[in-house]
């Protein structure tokens, strides 16, 4: 087993009982296509695994730690926290690229630092981990690695005007309209009111420091209003 390989098990906090499923999850097309008499397998079906395992992880942890939040809302949430931008983030936090198995031509067109192959390289270590350990193994490495990567804001944050425009539209012929009610303040210091209709009847009340800002808090006044524990 490569030393680079050792000190990526390290760094993410799982010692493989088979090592060479790591070593194949860090080995890009590139370096085995370059090597094809040796028979060397690429990272790309590791990668398909990962995509799933990953998505049906972060999926679980979001179904149990929001129980509030409808399916819409969920989705937007994991989509997130799957995209190539996160998992290539973790992978630079990670040093990743130093790590793969990379062919002379990518190695040359930049191909350590490059988005794609990083985030494929993260869904294909927890592809890797999946069949060195099962479920257990490849959860405490998203645990570890993916949701510390997610900013608590981007979980906590809720888009309140979209949760409220998918809760009313599960009955046909809902109406909302945001209407500018007030406006107060110096130019500097603006100071919105809005409210929020619903068929014509006022359903939420709100106010904030730009027009928006007041729209989204008079969605969540009525998320409290029409469906109760659904703001949180």
């Amino acid at each position: 087993m490569r030393q680079e390989t050792m000190r990526f098990m390290e760094k993410i906090g799982y010692r493989f009982r088979n090592p060479a499923l790591l070593e194949n999850a860090l080995t890009h097309s590139s370096y085995a296509n370059e090597r094809w008499h040796n028979s060397l397998l690429s990272n790309e079906r590791l990668e398909f695994l990962g995509d799933s395992v990953l998505g049906m992880l972060v999926a679980e942890y979001l179904y149990r730690n929001f129980p509030n939040r409808p399916e819409g809302e969920l989705t937007r949430m994991r989509a997130d926290m799957v995209c190539e931008n996160t998992l290539a983030e973790i992978a630079h936090q990670l040093d990743l690229g130093r790590h793969l198995l990379l062919g002379h031509g990518e190695e040359q067109g930049g191909g350590r630092s490059r988005n794609s192959i990083l985030a494929d390289a993260v869904e294909s270590v927890l592809a890797a981990s999946f069949l060195d350990g099962g479920f257990p193994a490849a959860r405490g490495i998203i645990e570890r690695l993916v949701l510390t990567h997610v900013p608590k804001t981007q979980l906590h944050n809720r888009d309140y005007k979209t949760a409220l425009q998918e809760r009313v539209q599960q009955k046909r012929n809902q109406v909302l309209t945001y209407t500018l009610i007030g406006e107060s303040g110096p130019d500097h210091d603006k100071h919105f009111q809005v409210e929020v209709c619903l068929n014509g009847a006022v359903v939420g009340l709100g106010d904030g420091s730009s027009k928006k800002r007041a729209e989204q808090d008079a969605a969540r006044d009525a998320l409290e209003k029409l469906f109760p524990g659904e703001s949180e």
